[in-house]
């Protein structure tokens, strides 16, 4: 267990603006939070904010952290996610997905890496499958999925996408009344997760699957800005009462994932209906019109802060932080993250006045300090 910090004269963005607060974390919660606290224990370290900003860590759904890509053959498959990535990004909680490759990328593998990760020090869950339909599961179905795995907190698929498997609305919607049932037996509520391509057809089954009685609710559209049909059904889903979530990591038909913020904003999109995710380690692959192959590249979680940054230019921080944080913590149902208040984890970051991270706490341990990261993986060095 982590020794018990004091961290004094924070400028706190929870994600709303508190103000000056002095913050005391032990047993890797945020035990109290007030403007000033007097606190003596025995190994207590006291650390001086000096009024630097502090925020919530960054909740990331979709990382490739086993390496995503092989569109390109064996040289094109994208390397392993490593711990430290995740510190200089200011990601402190993680969903690993896997993709295009439903071959040599196997779940089993993707549960080890998340799991890998978490006793590195940060905080992780994952999708199941992948591309492909049928899905391709650990266990023996989706029910036991979710039921038998603590990290599985739903389905992954493709559709819209010429590297999809076009399954049907009636099968897609098998998905989603399994991850339903099981989600209502553990208490994960239960999401199909789908990778959006350029065909915005998507979206006449997802309507046609709440319109015979599933709740919208467990459908979770990715990738919703790369095209701008998509983006235009997407838009229409999320002011029905979905959650609609775009890629930092490139993509954005308008240009970058602030844009599209601000086009759904504009077009009367609740904020809280729109989450953030970087597809980083994921592939890049650019098509011609024939579906060949043209150039590669691989996506980077950094791409998260650089999203941050530019909403915050536009709308303030607490507007820019919300679909990285709360958001994101709210719509997956994880107690505890994206925000800071007593009870919470003490998943914290530490930015300057031009929102570089500085410090990086997960879990109430330090793992970036002065812009150092002070904790890496088990064979980062």
């Amino acid at each position: 267990m982590e020794h018990p910090i004091l961290i004094k004269n924070a400028t706190v963005y929870a994600p709303e603006k508190l103000g000056s607060r002095d913050i005391f974390i032990a047993g890797g919660k945020i035990v109290a939070m007030e403007e000033k606290l007097d606190i003596a224990l025995p190994g207590l370290e006291v650390i001086d904010a000096a009024g630097a900003i502090v925020t919530p860590g960054l909740i990331d759904q979709h990382i490739h952290v086993t390496g995503g890509g092989g569109e390109g053959g064996w040289k094109s498959r994208c390397p392993e996610l490593v711990f430290s990535e995740l510190v200089r990004a200011g990601v402190t909680t993680f969903l690993g997905v896997s993709g295009t490759d439903s071959m040599s990328r196997s779940i089993s593998n993707l549960l080890a890496k998340v799991r890998g990760l978490k006793e590195e020090g940060a905080s992780g869950w994952m999708w199941t499958s992948n591309y492909s339909y049928p899905v391709t599961t650990i266990t023996d179905c989706v029910k036991t999925e979710l039921f038998a795995i603590p990290e599985v907190l739903g389905v992954k698929i493709a559709l819209g996408d010429h590297r999809s498997s076009f399954p049907s609305m009636e099968q897609v919607r098998a998905i989603v009344a399994d991850v339903r049932i099981s989600g209502m037996l553990t208490g994960k509520t239960g999401f199909l997760h789908v990778h959006l391509g350029d065909f915005p057809c998507s979206f006449d089954i997802f309507d046609a699957i709440v319109a015979s009685g599933l709740p919208i609710k467990h459908i979770r559209p990715t990738h919703v800005a790369r095209h701008p049909k998509v983006f235009e059904r997407a838009m229409e889903f999320a002011k029905k009462g979905g959650m609609i979530d775009i890629t930092t990591g490139g993509g954005c038909y308008m240009g970058t994932a602030a844009d599209a913020v601000k086009m759904a904003l504009d077009n009367g999109v609740p904020l809280d209906r729109i989450t953030l995710s970087s597809d980083g380690h994921g592939s890049m692959p650019r098509f011609n019109e024939a579906g060949e192959m043209v150039g590669l590249a691989t996506g980077s979680i950094m791409c998260d802060m650089e999203a941050v940054r530019d909403l915050a230019k536009a709308y303030g921080l607490e507007t820019a932080l919300r679909p990285m944080t709360v958001n994101i913590a709210r719509a997956l149902c994880l107690p505890g993250k994206g925000e800071i208040a007593v009870g919470a984890d003490a998943d914290l970051l530490f930015m300057t006045d031009d929102f570089e991270i500085t410090d990086v706490f997960m879990n109430g341990r330090q793992c970036m300090k002065a812009g150092e990261v002070i904790v890496k993986g088990a064979f980062e060095e």
